[in-house]
């Protein structure tokens, strides 16, 4: 079991994991062992709450395809249960990531100093620019 919160948790037979040969360089045993992991989670049959599930949908992100299934490829690791952990950890961290509601941001004004600031900034800096012309006699 995959567990996101204290009440909310996914259950392996969820998961659909393949080993798959991984890609890049590894001399000569790349080419004999599958120890890449796709894992595949399908947003729509799992057990999340709505909640989750709507937001993972509308979540934006190149792994969930519109089928609503979140594919992702571990290949950083050597060995098959390590890619497996990592797998798990990225889907843990985009559910996550998904669920986290954003503070409003509140439109503010800037001060009537800050505002004087600026503008007797402005001012010295072209009167600076102004005194590097031409001296004439």
């Amino acid at each position: 079991m995959l567990k996101i919160s204290n009440t909310v948790t996914i259950f392996e037979s969820e998961i659909e994991f393949s080993a798959i040969r991984a890609m890049g360089a590894g001399g000569q045993n790349v080419n004999k062992v599958s120890s890449a992991i796709h894992l595949r989670f399908d947003i729509n049959q799992s057990s999340l709450p709505d909640f989750y599930k709507q937001r993972l949908l509308s979540f934006s992100d190149s792994r969930i395809n519109k089928d609503g299934v979140i594919i992702i490829k571990a290949q950083s690791f050597r060995t098959q249960e390590q890619n497996k952990q990592d797998a798990l950890e990225r889907l843990l961290q985009l559910i996550k990531a998904a669920t986290v509601v954003r503070k409003v941001r509140k439109a503010t004004k800037p001060t009537k100093s800050s505002q004087r600031k600026r503008v007797d900034a402005k001012k010295k800096k072209g009167s600076v620019k102004n005194l590097r012309g031409k001296v004439s006699f």
